[in-house]
């Protein structure tokens, strides 16, 4: 499987940290583009994370708009964007490719594959409810990084997994995950 993750600047860096982590880890997955944008590039490091190495990730460069994960013909699996700004959000849910992240995520609708859109933001505008509306209406997953407890996380980290878990879940990949058993 291929899958394109793109990072933009909103805030939770480390549910793209832990969603990289759990790609590489995964034998379903054989490549990686990763894309950050210019944003994320200064969140990243404010929030002290630090993203994995792996010989499956490819970085592209968010203005290459000449790259492999702008055309159709490339046949990328599935794309998730985490965490998705709302600017991001209502780009792509308007058909405005000014970046490859949003030309990516325009290619993966068009081609009906797997575009989850992992949204960090609270409370939501009505702008902001109309255009995941749109994502949703045309084919996009909105996964909001909204944790859950029935696991009992006792720490940040644990927490994310929850929400990173999903991710990997609707991206189409087989994981262990917790699973509520309804006690």
């Amino acid at each position: 499987m291929k899958v394109i993750v793109a990072i933009t600047g909103a805030s939770g860096a480390i549910y793209a940290r832990q969603t990289l982590e759990q790609l590489i880890a995964s034998s379903e997955v054989e490549r990686i583009a990763l894309i950050v944008s210019e944003q994320a590039q200064q969140v990243i490091p404010f929030e002290e994370v630090t993203l994995p190495d792996s010989e499956k990730i490819i970085r592209y460069d968010n203005r290459d708009m000449f790259s492999a994960v702008a055309s159709g013909s490339a046949s990328w699996d599935a794309m998730v964007i985490v965490p998705a700004s709302m600017g991001t959000v209502g780009r792509v849910a308007s058909g405005v490719s000014l970046s490859l992240i949003e030309r990516a995520a325009d290619v993966v609708l068009k081609e009906r594959r797997r575009l989850v859109v992992v949204v960090r933001e609270t409370p939501y505008s009505l702008i902001h409810l109309r255009n995941m509306t749109t994502l949703t209406e045309a084919g996009a997953i909105i996964l909001p990084a909204s944790p859950s407890f029935y696991s009992l996380p006792t720490t940040i980290g644990e927490a994310v997994q929850t929400v990173v878990e999903r991710i990997i879940s609707h991206i189409g990949i087989t994981a262990p995950h917790f699973e509520f058993d309804g006690k």
